[in-house]
């Protein structure tokens, strides 16, 4: 005779959803209702200095002057782009801040930094801790501090009016990008490192063949700080660089502000210099729009590791 084993009664049901989410209360209801409304109030005082700088290139005197303020340009005067950028030879000023100061700045910035950042992180030495607390001290040190005995420094090696004194120091690293290398360059595995070692691969190897290709997303935010940094200065370029034909986007506008400035009687100078500074910000907007993705990853893997 053979025994019947009954069937151990069970709850689940086929078909049944075990993890039914109960419906929200009217606590978390209001408490979701607030956090979007101020999430939707920041990102309006956030977006509205843009907004306005833009509708502001689109008026003329007449709109710009007037109380209450007027948020929709009509007519929209669009020829104030090309006006304005064609009123100084602006063109010449991107070419500068581009390859003159921003690229060859960033390049010398992520790649200095991330040699250092690497001897930090991966090599055994002595007194390393010591120098990389030494390195993060100089953070402390503004650069008003530093303009004077720098200038006397460039002037002697004949760097002034040249972009080098706002290069050359690119490449002997910064602080806080070899900071921010370091912490991620301490997050992936010695094992990779001792791999290459026994297969024969030297530190150099090591770091732009395994560390650099996995740090990505660091590098890209170490690149797109330092290119920011670099098209947005205004007092580097000022101190060192004194011909106009050398100027910067960031001289650039200031030199329109001042014509305009001195000149009162030029119609829609306002309306000219909110079209040059929509013009200028507008390439940063496009770079981190296209990059934030990596950018947020990168920053966000940045951590602190002991």
């Amino acid at each position: 005779m053979t025994a019947q084993v009954s069937p151990i009664p069970s709850s689940r049901q086929p078909g049944s959803r075990t993890n039914k989410r109960r419906p929200w209360t009217v606590g978390e209801w209001i408490a979701e209702i607030v956090k979007y409304t101020v999430l939707i109030l920041l990102a309006i005082s956030f977006v509205m200095p843009f907004y306005w700088m833009f509708s502001s290139a689109l008026k003329n005197d007449a709109q710009v002057y007037v109380a209450p303020p007027i948020w929709f340009p009509n007519p929209a005067y669009w020829n104030n782009f090309p006006d304005a950028w064609n009123s100084q030879p602006f063109t010449q000023y991107m070419l500068n801040t581009l390859f003159l100061y921003a690229i060859p700045y960033t390049i010398g910035t992520v790649l200095s930094s991330s040699i250092v950042a690497y001897g930090f992180s991966r090599l055994q030495w002595k007194w390393r801790d010591t120098l990389f607390y030494l390195c993060l001290a100089t953070m402390m040190v503004p650069f008003q501090v530093q303009m004077v005995p720098l200038f006397m420094i460039f002037k002697r090696l004949h760097w002034i009016n040249t972009f080098l004194p706002l290069v050359v120091p690119a490449f002997f690293g910064s602080p806080y990008y070899i900071f921010m290398l370091r912490q991620f360059f301490r997050t992936i595995p010695t094992e990779l490192s001792d791999s290459a070692r026994i297969d024969g691969a030297s530190e150099l190897d090591i770091l732009f063949r395994i560390i650099l290709p996995l740090s990505r997303p660091a590098l890209t935010v170490v690149s797109l700080l330092a290119f920011i940094g670099a098209w947005n200065d205004y007092l580097g370029p000022l101190v060192y660089v004194h011909d106009q034909s050398k100027f910067v986007l960031a001289l650039g506008v200031e030199s329109l502000r001042r014509t305009f400035t001195f000149n009162s009687t030029i119609a829609n100078a306002y309306p000219y210099l909110m079209a040059v500074s929509t013009l200028v910000v507008l390439p940063i907007i496009i770079i981190f729009f296209f990059g934030q993705r990596v950018f947020i990853e990168g920053i966000s893997m940045t951590g602190i590791k002991e």
